[in-house]
């Protein structure tokens, strides 16, 4: 009988499963360790999850204590009172006189599907069943699921899946210009403009440009605003959501990572009063429904992860982590492979090229650097030629010394081997 390693690993090809340096075993603080008996610094909070650090005992708490109280209750055709009282916790701090309502779902992809159906529910039972397309951003991630897959900007093999990209547009995030010209010439039919306030490949910030002209062209054309926030929500860029600082607010916001510090499969829809109000009129269904979504222990996640934000002085710690960040990669800016940084906040990338002004790195290399500063003791994310930085809102100063000394090492032998 053949023996095969049983677990496929997402988002790397079969010769690469089991490596035990990539195997984590367990996670503490900001640091995880590796089955080779290595504890790395962890740069990327768990995929942007872990915002408040590994192994929290108020969170783990919760948790266990809504297993046994209610291990699990359905939000089919009726409620329960660990997602009302989660949902009235998201809306306060959302931001109560806009936002009505929350839609549980189980990860950002899967919310972003939902939100995708819900956008155009919203105009059909308003008589506008035209209104179809959701327009998403150049560049941009909103998942691997069909329809998230498909509003993605980036481009990641859609024509290989099938992806139906027919009712998706995309415009440029720098300017309003393709915007603009867009809804000149198909705004009667666009129902959404869904954007991450920063994109999700890349960390580039949605510009000014762009942003300064939405409400003008919401009243114009009669879109609603989307905030897929499953990245920057929850502190991650300074303030606990980055579309809070929009000239505009969004009429759906989407959060997922940090929503339970990473304990749970979780993500929700926040809709705003007006939206909440034309499905009331109709008194429409949304036709949409995950079995696990909004379940009791991923509920008292959300409740115990808010509170310890609070506890813990999250948004402030972060604010404090950010200047040691910027300090950081001012130091790395002199150096032959870098050529500057982007991002918000805790939500970064460190801009790389290949020696002597030889252009953006080629995925190869790229991986070659990133390899270069993991065995230098920090695990960072690959983006298009950058190196993207995501640490813990929670980082001491050890941690940033220990992030830094990584990069520099990890630049400086990957630049020998270029």
């Amino acid at each position: 009988m053949t023996h095969r390693y049983p677990l496929w690993e997402l988002l790397a090809p079969p010769s690469r499963f089991g490596n035990p340096a990539r195997t984590a075993v367990r996670a503490e603080g900001t640091r995880v360790l590796y089955g080779d008996g290595k504890w790395k610094l962890c740069a990327t909070s768990g995929l942007w999850n872990v915002n408040i650090g590994y192994g929290n005992v108020a969170v783990a708490d919760a948790i266990h204590k809504s297993l046994l109280d209610a291990s699990y209750l359905p939000l089919f055709r009726s409620g329960h009172e660990y997602a009302v009282a989660a949902s009235q916790a998201l809306v306060d701090v959302a931001g109560p006189d806009h936002f009505g309502r929350v839609i549980f779902s189980t990860s950002g992809s899967a919310a972003n599907d939902m939100m995708m159906k819900l956008v155009r529910q919203h105009f059909a039972i308003q008589d506008q069943p035209q209104r179809r397309l959701v327009v998403g951003l150049k560049g941009s991630y909103h998942g691997l699921t069909y329809g998230s897959h498909a509003l993605t900007g980036e481009q990641l093999r859609q024509d290989y899946y099938s992806v139906d990209t027919s009712l998706v547009r995309h415009v440029n995030h720098t300017d309003d210009g393709e915007l603009r010209a867009l809804l000149a010439a198909e705004g009667d039919r666009v129902a959404a403009l869904v954007m991450e306030p920063v994109l999700g490949t890349g960390a580039y910030p949605v510009s000014q440009g762009l942003l300064g002209s939405l409400e003008e062209l919401r009243r114009e054309y009669g879109f609603l605003i989307v905030a897929d926030e499953v990245a920057t929500g929850f502190g991650r860029t300074g303030s606990f959501f980055a579309s809070e600082n929009w000239p505009v607010q969004p009429d759906l916001l989407i959060a997922s990572k940090g929503l339970t510090n990473g304990t749970c499969a979780a993500a929700v829809v926040l809709a705003s009063h007006a939206v909440c109000e034309a499905f009331e009129r109709a008194d429409a269904m949304l036709l949409h429904g995950e079995t696990q979504a909004g379940a009791p222990s991923t509920c008292a996640a959300i409740l115990a992860t808010i509170s310890e934000m609070d506890r813990l002085d999250a948004i402030k710690r972060a604010g404090i982590v950010t200047s040691k960040l910027d300090a950081v990669l001012a130091e790395l800016s002199d150096h032959p492979l870098v050529v500057g940084d982007d991002g918000i906040g805790l939500f970064r990338a460190v801009r790389l090229e290949l020696p002597n002004g030889g252009g953006a790195l080629p995925f190869p290399a790229l991986i070659t650097v990133l390899n270069e500063i993991r065995e230098a003791g920090a695990v960072v994310q690959p983006g298009p030629s950058c190196a993207q930085l995501v640490p813990a809102l929670v980082y001491e100063q050890e941690d940033i010394d220990e992030l830094a000394g990584a990069l520099r090492q990890g630049l400086d032998r990957a630049l020998e081997k270029l």
